[in-house]
């Protein structure tokens, strides 16, 4: 068989900037198809926009955890809590954002995928048994393994945790593909991979690609997620400028120290867990985007 190269991205987020870079990188690397390994939407402003996008370019795609939350709105299949909860308002702004169009896309998207056209390749969001479960650098090589085993085949990819790893195997070879949209590697760029057989071997390069960090901040203000969005929608902004992870530690430290999770406590989150020049810096791109 001839070389063979495939590009995987995953957890877009509804970042249309980044993704719009990682789609003209995509263009320049010769690829012979384009998988969508989920997460299209949720966690961003721009949901029916990437799934207008993705569904236009005709690139194969699963289905992500976020899809799924999503759809647990517009369907009314949620806890009565959360459509009056605070730190669900961005959920509900983004569930209501998706135009029917998008929804039924979603909706047909399969939970997994092996292409045909990708030989030895499975490809999930987060591990085999889950879409919620995410597989990194911490995760046992005895349980790789046997996430390899249960993939059925040598090369397994995902996304879902938003760093990438490539992680060599005596049964294969698992690759996380990071983040499109939202990295909690520390690093800014829009990040997927690419996947080159060549005699009968799975090769990976893990990418990364600049993109405008401030045009993502505008799609938040000019959409009305920002505003809509409460304290969800900053801590995200949070997560989008330190490619770190903010929403559940703050959520979580909300609830061992008996706080509402609002927009009021979260300078109080970040003096008990971040340096005070992160609060300074925050605070001036917080009024950038008010």
């Amino acid at each position: 068989m001839s070389e063979r190269r495939i590009a995987i991205l995953s957890d877009i987020h509804g970042n249309r900037p980044a993704f719009e870079e990682v789609v003209n990188d995509i263009r320049q690397q010769d690829v012979d198809a384009v998988i969508v390994a989920g997460d299209l939407v949720g966690r961003g402003p721009e949901g029916t926009r990437i799934v207008e996008r993705v569904a236009a370019l005709q690139w194969p795609s699963i289905r992500g955890n976020h899809e799924d939350y999503l759809l647990g709105f517009v369907r009314r299949q949620v806890p009565d809590a959360w459509w009056n909860l605070d730190e669900w308002s961005a959920s509900r702004w983004m569930a209501a954002e998706l135009s029917s169009d998008a929804v039924r896309f979603i909706e047909r998207l399969p939970e997994t995928m092996t292409p045909a056209f990708a030989p030895g390749m499975h490809v999930v969001h987060g591990s085999t048994r889950s879409n919620t479960e995410g597989l990194g650098p911490w995760t046992d090589d005895d349980y790789l393994g046997e996430e390899l085993k249960r993939g059925g085949h040598p090369l397994l990819v995902c996304g879902h945790t938003h760093r990438a790893m490539v992680k060599p195997l005596p049964q294969g070879t698992v690759a996380n593909i990071g983040s499109v949209g939202l990295p909690f590697n520390e690093d800014q760029r829009a990040q997927y991979g690419v996947f080159t057989l060549r005699d009968g071997q799975w090769h990976t390069e893990l990418r990364q690609v600049t993109y405008d960090l401030d045009d993502a901040f505008r799609a938040y203000q000019q959409t009305g997620f920002w505003r809509a969005g409460g304290v969800t929608a900053q801590l995200l902004a949070l997560e989008l400028h330190y490619a770190t992870p903010f929403l559940v530690p703050f959520l979580r430290w909300a609830h061992d120290r008996k706080q509402r999770p609002i927009p009021e406590h979260i300078d109080l989150f970040l003096q008990d867990f971040y340096p005070h020049e992160r609060m300074a810096r925050f605070n001036g791109m917080r009024g950038f985007l008010e």
